[in-house]
């Protein structure tokens, strides 16, 4: 929320304050790179009162990751280093915290550009679990987004983009494109919305799509909602109990993202 008043009796000098964020769990994926520039990010944030939490997360699979040796002066408040590989992690976080009914409204993901896509692949787990007997598989997407540039992984996650340029990892994507310094006039959780649909038209039936939208929270540094993905898993499990259903999952800034297509068969 924004608030406005005016300074010096000037009604059109105005001052524009942010209220400040507050979350219960922050969770860093890497604290490498771009996990130390996010660590440090948070700090200033939060050192500027712009943002609260109760506990940061940072995982990354080397105990002696950058962040591990951060001097303590450089240590955000309440800040863990966790030792683990990212897949295991979130089965535990996320499992845990899914099936123990516990409040995420307030606990949010900042995911790194190049981890794989951990969302979907939490979801798949959480669908092979609920059903042993049936079968889950990855599918390749039935036709191509509908986007500037995409290209297939080898797992069959599809990655898109509206940029066909190299984009600072510091860019909040504002409504005007500091690479095109025009109008960004594009949002890729409407593209993959608009991508479901017409997949549907062409009888390809999907359910979703499931997108994430990474956000800039504050100084420069996005996130996703946990509760977004809990509310996922839940939506497939009373999707998929009707019998075979297709999901469409995504994780997405507005101008990247990566989409995974899977299917429950009987």
């Amino acid at each position: 929320m924004w608030t406005a008043g005016a300074t010096s009796g000037a009604e059109r000098s105005l001052r524009v304050q942010r209220e400040t964020l507050r979350f219960d769990t922050i969770t860093i994926v890497g604290g490498g790179c771009y996990g130390g520039y996010y660590v440090r990010q948070l700090g200033r944030a939060e050192a500027a009162g712009a943002i609260t939490w109760e506990r940061l997360i940072v995982v990354d699979r080397d105990a002696s990751c950058a962040v591990a040796h951060l001097p303590p002066d450089a240590r955000p408040p309440a800040m863990d280093v966790v030792a683990a590989e990212w897949a295991p992690f979130f089965e535990q976080y996320l499992t845990g915290v899914t099936d123990g009914g516990a409040d995420v409204s307030r606990d949010a993901i900042v995911p790194s550009p190049l981890m794989p896509h951990l969302m979907a692949d939490w979801l798949r787990a959480r669908a092979a679990s609920r059903w042993p007997e049936r079968r889950i598989e990855i599918q390749g997407l039935g036709s191509p987004p509908d986007v500037p540039w995409q290209r297939a992984g080898d797992d069959l996650t599809h990655y898109v983009s509206f940029a066909e340029w190299m984009c600072p990892i510091n860019c909040i994507e504002p409504a005007r494109c500091p690479h095109t310094r025009g109008p960004r006039d594009w949002s890729m959780p409407s593209a993959i919305a608009q991508y479901a649909e017409s997949e549907r038209a062409a009888g390809r039936p999907v359910e979703g799509p499931f997108v994430f939208h990474c956000t800039h929270r504050t100084h420069g540094v996005g996130m996703i909602d946990v509760a977004a993905v809990v509310a996922a898993d839940r939506a497939i499990a009373e999707h998929g109990a009707g019998g075979e259903a297709s999901f469409l999952v995504g994780t997405a800034s507005h101008c990247h993202g990566a989409i995974q297509r899977f299917a429950i068969r009987p």
